[in-house]
């Protein structure tokens, strides 16, 4: 649970929650219909993109909540673990993927969402799913170049196009919008409906996009937790005699694990 571990939630409570949070993202995966081929590669085939509606709303919402978290203090983003970019095993297994997607009819999470309610084409894909993983893991010696060649690191798309990460947020903020509309507009061509974009809908998107670029806005122009304790700082210290500082030793000793004040001790 990310910053609430372990000051508000303890480590072992922290996995009761995340079965609960399990349990109800498959809840959620089942009720959006993604335990049904047919709406699944209703992305592939044009007259159904919730998939992508799905998934482009977790990433923009997980994006903003973690640039709000680390700008309140919450979230050192520095220390979240980047999955390192090896590119050609990534197009190669996307491809392998995005095949076994439009013929099998499930990806992996949607495969057991399936199987978990009782389907048996989910159960075919999920151990469909195990022998491939068995497949890879034994043929891993033969693998292991292609594997592990053109290796980038942990690389962030924002990085590679030379922004920040506040300007990439709203960037793809903006492009998420115009995906839904647009993928709005070939669901009703694809299905023979003449009108446009459901009013509704184009209410909910921009109600939607609007709430999430004035958090944004919020993010991008005021100031986050670091240069307001500075400015906190800056303005009592020509009040203050620091001339003998007594600090008790299991107090100095927390901060340095915790790394808070980012303390230098020298040793004289």
């Amino acid at each position: 649970m990310g910053p609430l571990v372990p000051f508000i939630i303890s480590n072992e409570f922290n996995l009761i929650i995340a079965l609960i949070a399990g349990i109800g993202f498959g809840f959620v995966l089942e009720q959006a219909g993604f335990s049904s081929t047919k709406k699944l590669v209703g992305l592939f085939y044009g007259y159904d993109f919730t998939v992508l509606k799905v998934f482009f709303t977790a990433g923009v919402t997980a994006m903003i909540g973690v640039l709000l978290l680390g700008h309140w203090g919450l979230l050192d983003l520095s220390l979240i673990y980047i999955n390192p970019t090896f590119l050609w095993s990534a197009l190669l297994g996307g491809a392998i993927m995005g095949v076994g997607f439009i013929i099998g009819g499930f990806c992996p999470g949607t495969g057991i969402c399936a199987a978990a309610i009782g389907k048996l084409d989910g159960m075919a894909f999920v151990f469909g799913s195990g022998l491939g993983v068995l497949a890879f893991a034994e043929g891993y010696p033969m693998l292991k170049n292609i594997y592990l060649s053109e290796a980038w690191g942990g690389v962030l798309m924002n990085d590679m196009l030379g922004m920040s990460k506040i300007t990439f947020a709203f960037l793809l903020t903006g492009v998420a919008f115009v995906a839904f509309y647009l993928t709005g507009l070939i669901e009703n061509r694809v299905n023979g409906v003449k009108s446009e974009v459901n009013k509704n809908k184009r209410v909910i998107y921009a109600s939607a996009i609007g709430f999430a670029l004035v958090v944004l806005a919020v993010i991008a122009f005021f100031p986050d937790s670091n240069s307001r304790m500075e400015a906190r700082i800056n303005s009592v210290l020509p009040q203050k005699d620091f001339t003998s500082v007594s600090v008790p030793a299991d107090k100095l000793a927390s901060e340095i694990v915790n790394n808070y004040y980012r303390i230098n001790i020298i040793d004289v």
